[in-house]
């Protein structure tokens, strides 16, 4: 059970326009949101941030962010956020099927994944590691298929999965019914589990 309790919705009807905002980004509010609500300041300055690094200003699109933050999310050992971003890949207009989702772990050898697709998980993986393992050649590899504004978006990805990654475990988040679908479709084979995140009981 998530260690400080999610609030209502029909209990904030004051931020209501961010939690409409995260519907139509993903589909519905997570309990993460609705935890975060207990200091509505920070909500609101996370639901910000969101629309800011989700959004597409060039070629790193929405699919893309997604992976890159399932990456950084495995690296950090963050079950609740491995299931969210899985599932936000799969979203309509993202471009990603199941078969990607399931293989990204292996995306240094699978033919799934483009070169551009193995810098940017590459180096999501670096970013995401304690310590950092950047080096200046995975820049440089990056820099091979993305413009410097590019790169930066998609180091903001990993960093906003860093918070993500430290409040949901921190939390203990109870996890929602369509990311645990996703997850036991298509990511225990390659070690995913509930972990500490109880499943949300169905209402």
């Amino acid at each position: 059970m998530s260690r400080i309790p999610a609030l209502k919705r029909e209990d904030l009807p004051e931020l209501e326009p961010y939690f409409e905002r995260s519907m139509e980004r993903m589909g519905f509010v997570t309990n993460a949101q609705f935890t975060m609500a207990h200091r509505p300041p920070i909500f609101k300055a996370f639901v910000d941030m969101a629309s800011a690094v989700f959004t597409q200003y060039g070629n790193v699109t929405p699919g893309l962010k997604a992976l890159v933050g399932n990456v950084a999310s495995r690296t950090a050992g963050c079950q609740y956020c491995v299931s969210h971003t899985a599932s936000n890949a799969m979203q309509p207009g993202y471009d990603i099927d199941e078969a990607k989702v399931a293989a990204v772990w292996e995306y240094e050898t699978s033919d799934l994944f483009t070169d551009a697709e193995k810098a940017a998980l590459e180096f999501a993986q670096c970013a995401a590691a304690v310590p950092n393992l950047v080096e200046d050649r995975h820049i440089e590899r990056l820099r091979e298929f993305f413009t410097d504004a590019e790169i930066v978006e998609i180091n903001a990805v990993v960093a906003f999965y860093g918070f993500l990654n430290r409040w949901n475990d921190s939390m203990a988040t109870d996890l929602e019914a369509i990311p645990v679908d996703v997850g036991n479709r298509l990511l225990t084979e390659s070690g995913w589990t509930t972990g500490k995140h109880k499943v949300e009981a169905a209402e």
